[in-house]
């Protein structure tokens, strides 16, 4: 395949600071690449590089010729004065154009018949299908609705939907996950899936990685480092080259005590053969050891402890501008519970959260706190942060600690968790890139401490690296965690129940990850598609066949046990597979677990075709149980009793 574009030996600087060290990256034809880093390791501005928004200080952007390029950043702009029909619309203003010049051409002309093939490869004649298509399936606001009457998230589904529709030849995204619910990154990914240009995207979402890369793209101090396959496939093989750079490092450093007693001892006789092993030496001592990633140390206070009670929902309903958000919804939030909330956007989520921390009270039904709960809050806007002010100032509030459980902590040493230097803690908020501005306001919100976390999106705008350690704190929290999230990996790691809104005012409470939600939430969709057709079927009669007697068979009383059991049994297995999956996902995998990674990776296999057998043997079982309850002959009466109105013989 044809390269659509190619960078070599980038390099973009900042004041004193290297952001981009010769990075170099080759994008081709049909590409479907994923960019990882730690927040201000340069992805943003590498995208802008390849996007041809910011020129380099040095290096070489080649693009082909008439190769059209799409960009989503982080910080989009639209245009104020135009409706949002119209911002979409204007991200298909080259398209647009070839049409209006195709259209102004004699059909004899050459130029004519280039410009069709040309319109038909961008899909052109199908472009206000496509824009109508993705508005709806985006939850884009109505066409008519001017851009500044528009919320942020409602914004970025407009500037997504802008940079999509056109179909480029190459995409460039910049976490196009972000404030999407479930539903619209479902169908984000099976656009991509069928996408018939390239892409290249950075996301924070690994679930969404997994599905559609088959390429990674690390950017780690200044340069760029492939891996071919999705997210868990890059995992495995950083691990490995993280292993292999280790055992290296080791036999550097064995070298270099070997040798040192005799450069010390300075051998008097300089003969070639001790002036090569001297050279060799030195130029081994002047090797750097390969960089070790520095983590977040994510610091939550120790909360106070909860007393019986921490909140309890009674009834409680909710009703907004005349429209029913939710309705007779009653839930417990035992201690040590963390409790996932997922569901489009619209639906309330955000306004039970308010209900529950007292902001505003329900129109029907009970809340009741308990006397000791002590609510921590995360807001999905969160907070403004002061662009003048210093990382100090801002988490400080003009004190020098942190109360931690019964004692204190520094301020720097708290910022220093969050991975802030000297320096970055004594500079402005204005230079600090977006994901480091995210950690600053989990730094500052995190510690006001409490003991009932409620976290609205928090995973937006975090890198993948302070993402585990999120969850990680999350998991040892010893208190109860309410967290709003799309980020299904996210759900799935963290929380012990998901509570989803379901659309038409249904919420549904399910044990278990999202995963397992989800998966029961598709079989009720299956079983009531099948309870449709038997319907159907059965309102079509059927000559019966003399002779012959249709009587499914029913379940064993052992079917019926394994039956009962099936769900705790996938529960488990699938717990199984998180934990290694897990293991797999810290960042110091190599050191700990290096030696057993081919002994995770077969156990790892083993549970995951586990799971997928035991929910081919639930749906056989079920099918069995439902096919008997729902069959005539399962119910007919037996002929050697009275029927009704009959005397017993």
């Amino acid at each position: 395949m044809s390269a659509i574009l190619a960078a070599s030996d980038i390099q973009v600087r900042f004041n004193d600071r290297l952001v981009l060290d010769r990075a170099s990256l080759s994008i081709d034809e049909r590409d479907r690449l994923g960019m990882v880093g730690r927040n201000g390791s340069g992805k943003s501005t590498f995208l802008k590089v390849l996007a041809g928004l910011l020129p380099a200080d040095s290096g070489e952007i080649m693009r082909r010729r008439d190769a059209m390029v799409g960009y989503l950043p982080q910080e989009f702009s639209l245009d104020r004065g135009l409706t949002v029909a119209e911002n979409i619309r204007a991200g298909a203003q080259y398209v647009l154009d070839l049409i209006r010049e195709f259209e102004s051409l004699s059909p004899t002309s050459g130029r004519h018949a280039e410009l069709e093939h040309r319109i038909q490869t961008l899909d052109g004649w199908g472009l206000d299908y496509r824009i109508d298509t993705a508005m709806a399936h985006l939850s884009c606001p109505p066409g008519d609705r001017r851009i500044d009457t528009l919320s942020g998230g409602e914004a970025r589904r407009v500037a997504l939907c802008r940079a999509i529709i056109a179909r480029p030849d190459l995409l460039i995204l910049d976490e196009p996950t972000n404030h999407l619910d479930t539903e619209s990154i479902e169908w984000v990914g099976e656009y991509l899936e069928n996408y018939p240009g390239a892409f290249l995207l950075v996301t924070h979402d690994r679930c969404f990685l997994d599905r559609i890369t088959s390429g990674i793209v690390e950017l780690a101090n200044g340069r760029t480092y492939s891996y071919t396959g999705n997210y868990t496939d890059y995992l495995l093989a950083k691990a490995e080259r993280d292993s292999t750079a280790e055992a290296n490092e080791h036999k550097r450093q064995m070298f270099l005590r070997r040798e040192l007693d005799w450069v010390r001892r300075g051998p008097s006789a300089r003969r070639t053969k001790s002036k090569e092993r001297l050279e060799r030496y030195f130029k081994v001592a002047g090797e750097k050891p390969p960089e070790i990633d520095q983590n977040v140390d994510l610091v939550v206070p120790p909360p106070p402890p909860l007393g019986n009670r921490t909140v309890e929902l009674v009834n409680v309903g909710m009703e907004l501008g005349g429209r029913r958000l939710f309705s007779g919804l009653s839930l417990n939030f035992p201690n040590g519970q963390r409790v996932g909330i997922t569901g489009r956007n619209g639906l309330g989520k955000t306004t039970l959260l308010r209900i529950m921390l007292g902001q505003l009270p329900p129109t029907e039904g009970l809340v009741k706190t308990g006397e000791l709960t002590r609510f921590n809050y995360v807001d999905q806007g969160r907070l403004q942060l002061n662009e003048e002010k210093t990382v100090l100032e801002e988490v400080g509030d003009g004190t020098e600690f942190v109360i931690f459980g019964e004692g204190k902590l520094s301020l720097r040493s708290y910022l220093k968790r969050f991975l802030f230097t000297d320096e970055t803690i004594g500079s402005q908020v204005k230079y600090l890139s977006g994901g480091e501005r995210s950690r600053l306001l989990l730094a500052r919100i995190l510690k006001n401490g409490g003991n009932f976390l409620i976290l609205d999106e928090p995973t937006n705008d975090l890198d993948l690296a302070t993402l585990r350690v999120l969850e990680e704190a999350l998991i040892a929290f010893p208190g109860v965690v309410v967290v709003v999230s799309h980020d299904r990996y996210f759900l799935n790691r963290v929380c012990t129940d998901i509570l989803a809104f379901e659309g038409g005012g249904r919420v549904v409470h399910s044990v278990g990850s999202y995963d397992y939600y989800a998966e029961k939430r598709a079989r009720q969709a299956e079983s009531a598609k099948q309870r449709a057709g038997d319907v159907a079927k059965r309102k079509t009669p059927e000559t019966p066949k003399a002779g012959k007697t249709d009587r499914p068979r029913k379940l064993t009383f052992k079917e019926a046990r394994e039956l009962e059991g099936m769900e705790a049994a996938i529960l488990a297995a699938e717990e199984n597979v998180a934990r290694i999956e897990a293991l797999f996902a810290q960042p110091n995998f190599h050191r700990d677990h290096g030696p057993r990674t081919p002994e995770l990776m077969a156990e790892l296999k083993a549970d995951q075709e586990r799971v997928v057998g035991l929910y081919a043997r639930w749906q056989e079982l079920e099918a069995i149980r439902e096919s008997a309850q729902r069959s005539p002959a399962g119910s007919r009466q037996d002929p050697s009793l009275p029927s009704a109105g009959q005397p017993g013989v």
